[in-house]
């Protein structure tokens, strides 16, 4: 069963966080596994954790619990896999960043800063006609941040993925 036959009533969005060995390759074979199976990665975030020999992937899917116990046994069976935790959103901070260019010409320069004032966003760039902000928060953030800015005119932009970690005491 692959994503395309699967219920579609019973479809969720799933945050995997993924603790592998950091040397080349183990992206290659991830991103593989999921192609082979028919499974789509909504978003992929790759980054070294403090121990250089480690990174963590953050991998958004969608499926049902079928296919999220299949993805989990597949990844657990590549020997670069060091552990998998399926993240609940209620015990996870999960954040995603944002650069957005956005036309500001005359009067509309004000409206965008303000936009981005009352999102916490950061102007990171300027030039005569746009303006670049980076944005950091919650999914549901940006997209709204995406959303008051639309009518302004969004030239550009480009988003990080998901990156996700455990609250509290928990590690991967």
């Amino acid at each position: 069963m692959n994503s395309d036959t699967m219920n579609q009533d019973n479809v969720k969005r799933y945050v995997l966080s993924v603790l592998v060995e950091n040397h080349t390759g183990v992206l290659s074979r991830v991103a593989g596994l999921f192609s082979r199976r028919g499974y789509n990665i909504d978003s992929l975030t790759v980054g070294e954790t403090s121990n250089p020999g480690k990174s963590r992937m953050t991998i958004v899917v969608r499926g049902d619990e079928y296919i999220l116990e299949q993805i989990e046994k597949q990844l657990a069976k590549l020997v670069e896999v060091i552990s998998i935790r399926h993240c609940n959103p209620a015990r996870t901070v999960m954040r995603e960043t944002a650069l957005i260019k956005v036309a500001a010409v005359g009067e509309k320069r004000l409206g965008v800063i303000e936009t981005a004032n009352i999102f916490r966003a950061r102007i990171v760039d300027v030039a005569a006609d746009s303006l670049i902000m980076e944005a950091t928060g919650s999914e549901d953030k940006i997209t709204s941040l995406i959303g008051l800015l639309e009518p302004f005119g969004i030239i550009e932009m480009v988003c990080t993925g998901l990156t996700a970690m455990s609250r509290g005491a928990e590690v991967l």
